[in-house]
């Protein structure tokens, strides 16, 4: 399980600099988090909200924009100055955000792709989320989650409630065939070029250098300047990755 516990501690240290950034979001958040507790708030398509789905929003924290659309959505959420009423703005984009509409494979399927032989994944990330209680939904402040994918998810969220049973099937599956071959891994002889973030929240630097090392004739770039969707925020980035095979006399003219 060791790739799902190792983002908890860098998910913690994102929700930090959020709240560095926005102070007085703490305490929004948790006016938000007991208004939604305590009634029964329902999404425009009848789906109930949850505290823990409000937590899902954490999962933009990976990416460079990530905090500031966090924080336009927690400072729109009241439709009152008394801010026991939300807003129906935020209730659409909440449901926008956090479900899966477009993509709901991606939840199917976010952890049995790194299934082992005999191994099952039966639903890593909860087990691992339970053993941090600062995450929890009635702990304060009120912490995000990131990219993980959890089995309520497939009861509260429309879009994954057809997929329950396959989702639940998977996740006890244990008949997988090797992910890797190490050796031919090693055996590459192919010039390559990888970038790794290292403050990436949903890949962790440490494991990827692990990995980059059991690969034959891999250079790798190791920068803390992008978060994981370097690539889209910056063309230097690719460049960067250009020059690198270019230097060596790789592949790409």
């Amino acid at each position: 399980m060791r790739f799902i516990a190792a983002p908890t501690p860098r998910v913690a240290e994102k929700n930090a600099r959020y709240f560095r950034r926005y102070l007085a979001d703490a305490a929004r958040i948790a006016r938000l988090a007991d208004v939604i507790d305590a009634r029964d708030v329902r999404l425009p398509d009848g789906y109930r909200l949850s505290v823990r789905r409000l937590q899902t929003l954490g999962m933009a924290f990976g990416m460079g924009p990530g905090f500031d659309q966090v924080h336009g959505l927690i400072e729109e959420a009241f439709s009152d100055s008394a801010e026991t009423r939300l807003s129906d703005h935020f209730l659409m984009a909440i449901m926008a955000e956090t479900g899966y509409d477009a993509n709901p494979l991606y939840a199917v399927l976010q952890e049995v792709i790194y299934g082992q032989p005999g191994q099952a994944c039966n639903w890593a990330a909860e087990r691992v989320h339970q053993t941090f209680p600062a995450f929890q939904p009635d702990a304060r402040p009120l912490l995000f989650t990131g990219e993980m994918i959890y089995p309520w998810m497939f009861d509260e969220i429309s879009s994954l409630r057809p997929f329950r049973a396959a989702a639940a099937q998977l996740a006890t599956r244990q008949d997988y065939p090797p992910l890797y071959d190490l050796t031919r891994l090693a055996n590459n002889e192919v010039p390559v070029a990888a970038v790794i973030y290292h403050d990436d929240m949903y890949v962790d630097a440490d494991l990827s250098l692990a990995t980059a090392a059991r690969v034959g004739n891999l250079q790798v770039w190791v920068t803390n300047e992008f978060e994981h969707d370097g690539l889209r925020q910056s063309t230097s980035v690719f460049r960067r990755l250009r020059q690198m095979l270019d230097e060596r006399g790789g592949p790409l003219r």
